[in-house]
């Protein structure tokens, strides 16, 4: 009894191990991540057109928001329902303001401290940003 209680023991561990610590390698037989990608990575796409109402963005990963009139609001997720989302955002067209919100927590540029509830993209000015969730708020690169 003692001995197939420890088989059952050693088995449990081995399996949770193996499983807990798995890496997994794309086009590499020695993975050095939990995610190794030895290649291109493609990411999904999406446009998004401006609507009289908030545009959410709920879906893709490079995000090319069409404002149809100035300071048209594109809104991310809540942050604490995605955290570490990433979503790469880009203002497509050449003339037109695009506002970007959240519907929760604020936006913080990089190295701030200081978050604002929206960030205005056109050309010169945040015209394509990187954005983060950490769990509370987005932090955006420029």
């Amino acid at each position: 009894m003692n001995q197939l209680r420890s088989i059952l023991v050693l088995a449990f561990l081995y399996l949770n191990l193996g499983f807990g610590l798995a890496q997994v390698g794309i086009n590499t037989a020695t993975p050095l991540s939990t995610l190794d990608i030895n290649g291109n990575l493609s990411v999904k796409t999406v446009t998004l057109n401006g609507s009289s109402s908030a545009t959410l963005i709920d879906d893709g990963v490079y995000i090319s928001i069409v404002p149809l009139a100035t300071d048209q609001e594109f809104r991310l997720p809540n942050p604490v329902s995605f955290p570490g989302r990433i979503y790469v955002v880009r203002n497509i067209q050449n003339s037109i303001t695009a506002k970007l919100t959240t519907a929760a927590g604020l936006l913080f540029p990089k190295g701030s401290t200081t978050g604002s509830t929206e960030i205005y993209m056109y050309e010169g000015n945040k015209r394509t940003v990187i954005v983060i969730s950490d769990g509370l708020n987005w932090t955006y690169f420029e």
